[in-house]
């Protein structure tokens, strides 16, 4: 568990700026330009309107100095308008782009969901889920800033920092100047120590994302950490990665408070000359006003300046991100529907494998010119030891990876030549964990099937023989299970999964372990399910147990990614020196010890 907080400390908090990566995010506002333009011009109408208070309270100033009060109400009047619209206008600016933003965001991760379900098993292969969840979440969330504010925030900066320095040089340029001396000191201040804080935020959301993606896994192994007895390990490894959040979240907040102070200081500087030297401007005809506005303006220069770095220090941690989606969005399914696919029309279920080969890679080769024909209806059994093939022959069926010399054949199509949806839907497969959602039972069986009705789900569960403990629930049909169905026993776990599969009626049915796990009395039970699953569909059983498998139409006896043996039980058990019956009577051993 913990190589999963390795391997996510290794990737880069930031990347260099990626022009192509950037559009192609902004593409994701495209729909919402109307909204984002209007926001724009919101927004610049915004500036004007909170620029302008301190230009009319200068003016408000100058008429004082000379002794002019009958138009004071109406610049007050002015100020107070122009206060009110600027507020509702930043209001309006930032609602127009928190809605662009986030339902751009929420399109991006919802594209990035829909790949993530189009990849090929081999992906899952070599990618964790916490691995992947942090991308889908933390990722995408990482780029909430640059859509809902970076974006329009720097354009409004830019031009409000323009439209600040043409104001205070047309007011006064002499005092622009001076004020602008310290300028070199802020600029260095605020690239020196922004680059820190931002690496410094950046280690803390890393830091929590890689407990994130940890505490994903460790949640779903809890049994395994309570077997093994690892919750103390579990614990050191969760306080570990809390105290590098902790501790880094404290070093940037130092550094925050020590940014924030020096640039107070600094610009308690800039001001300071400004006000000395402006008082002696006074005697020259500087009028109190203008000296004022140039305060003002000069005070209000910095927090742009600073936004405008910040935008650049965004941008290069938002490209990490980006370039940790789009190299997922970029990842092209091994298994994937030919440009000329065609649509697979019902089928009968006849399989042919001719001298089907098949590696995970050039070095591990797992079947070797395997060829076989099974008949529509036809069950067929898959035995033999732990990584033999027996997996990767029913893998290959369902197409989940491709094979790598020779050819499956579903009714004598191709099954690379055909959609995958119109090839998978007419399958079912049912792995060693039966796997079951958080809904209700009546929700996980039609898993497979949205549109059956309830009476339909009730007669696949009757039939299977899952009603009897379904009934005896506290709500029947309606009662909700846990996650990965943790509230039912295996048994009834595997009966719900049969439910599923014969209320989906696939022509084609694959049991992968699927009736492993069980007590004897289950097993009673689990095979009368099986009776009525398997009855008229063509279905490949891979069972250790001999009561499962004796009635299989053909049992293959797989060995070193061969077949090895092939016939009914009756044929293979009389051969005398035959690898079946060296299984069965291994198996009548131990079930006799």
């Amino acid at each position: 568990m913990a190589k999963v907080l390795r391997q996510l400390d290794d990737e880069a908090l930031e990347r260099p700026f990626n022009r192509n990566q950037f559009f192609r995010t902004l593409a994701y506002l495209k729909p919402y330009r109307k909204r984002v333009l209007l926001a724009l011009l919101v927004m610049v109408t915004a500036t004007f309107a909170s620029l302008g208070s301190p230009f009319l309270m200068s003016r408000a100033v100058g008429m004082l100095e000379r002794g002019s009060f009958s138009g004071i109400w109406l610049v007050l009047l002015g100020m107070a308008i122009l206060s009110v619209l600027g507020a509702l206008l930043t209001r309006a600016r930032v609602r127009l782009m928190d809605y662009a933003g986030r339902r751009s965001l929420a399109t991006l991760r919802e594209d990035l969901f829909r790949h993530v379900q189009s990849l090929s098993f081999s992906f899952f292969d070599t990618h964790s889920a916490g691995k992947i969840l942090v991308r889908v979440v933390n990722d995408v969330d990482a780029l909430n800033d640059l859509f809902t504010n970076g974006i329009i925030d720097v354009l409004i900066n830019a031009f409000t920092v323009v439209v600040l320095l043409v104001i205070m040089l047309l007011v006064n340029w002499r005092l622009t100047l001076i004020g602008l001396c310290i300028m070199p000191l802020l600029l260095f201040l605020i690239f020196r120590f922004k680059r820190i804080m931002r690496r410094n935020w950046q280690y803390v959301r890393t830091k929590r994302s890689n407990m994130n993606g940890w505490l994903h896994e460790a949640l779903q192994g809890m049994r395994v950490t309570q077997i093994f007895v690892r919750e103390e390990e579990n614990a050191g490894i969760f306080e570990g990665a809390n105290d590098d959040i902790r501790s880094g979240w404290m070093r940037a907040i130092r550094y925050n408070a020590a940014f924030w102070s020096l640039l107070d200081v600094t610009g308690t500087i800039g001001t300071v000359l400004v006000y000395y030297f402006g008082v002696r401007f006074i005697d020259q005809g500087l009028q109190l006003g203008d000296l004022l506005l140039v305060i003002w303006y000069l005070n209000r220069l910095w927090m742009p300046l600073n936004t405008l770095s910040n935008f650049y220090n965004s941008l290069l941690t938002a490209s990490a991100s980006m370039e940790r989606i789009f190299q997922i969005m970029d990842e092209v399914p091994r298994v994937r529907d030919a440009a000329d696919a065609r649509e697979l029309p019902p089928i009968e279920g006849r399989v042919t494998f001719e001298e089907v080969t098949f590696a995970y890679n050039q070095d591990k080769v797992v079947l070797n010119d395997v060829s076989l024909d099974v008949r529509p209806g036809q069950t067929v059994a898959l035995v033999g030891e732990t990584g033999a093939g027996k997996t990767t022959i029913v893998n290959l069926i369902s197409r989940f990876y491709d094979v790598t010399r020779g050819r499956v054949l579903v009714d004598g199509q191709d099954i690379r030549e055909v959609t995958l949806n119109s090839l998978r839907s007419q399958m079912s497969v049912m792995q060693q964990d039966s796997f079951t959602f958080s809904g209700t039972i009546m929700e996980n069986i039609r898993y497979g099937r949205l549109d059956a009705s309830d009476e339909e789900v009730m007669a696949a569960a009757a039939a299977v023989g899952a009603e009897e403990f379904i009934l005896q629930m506290p709500r029947g049909y309606q009662t909700e299970v846990s996650e990965r169905g943790s509230s039912l026993s295996t048994g009834q776990k595997q009966l719900v999964s049969f439910a599923r599969a014969l209320l989906n009626d696939p022509r084609i049915l694959i049991l992968d372990e699927a009736t492993s796990s069980i007590d004897t009395r289950t097993e009673m039970q689990i095979q009368k399910a099986l009776a009525v699953l398997l009855r008229g569909r063509t279905s490949f059983v891979i069972a250790h147990r001999l009561s499962t498998i004796r009635n299989a139409d053909v049992i293959l006896v797989i060995e070193d990614g061969r077949i090895r043996e092939q016939g009914s039980h009756g044929q293979l058990i009389r051969l005398p020196e035959g690898r079946y019956r060296a299984l069965c009577e291994a198996q009548v051993r131990f079930m006799q010890s």
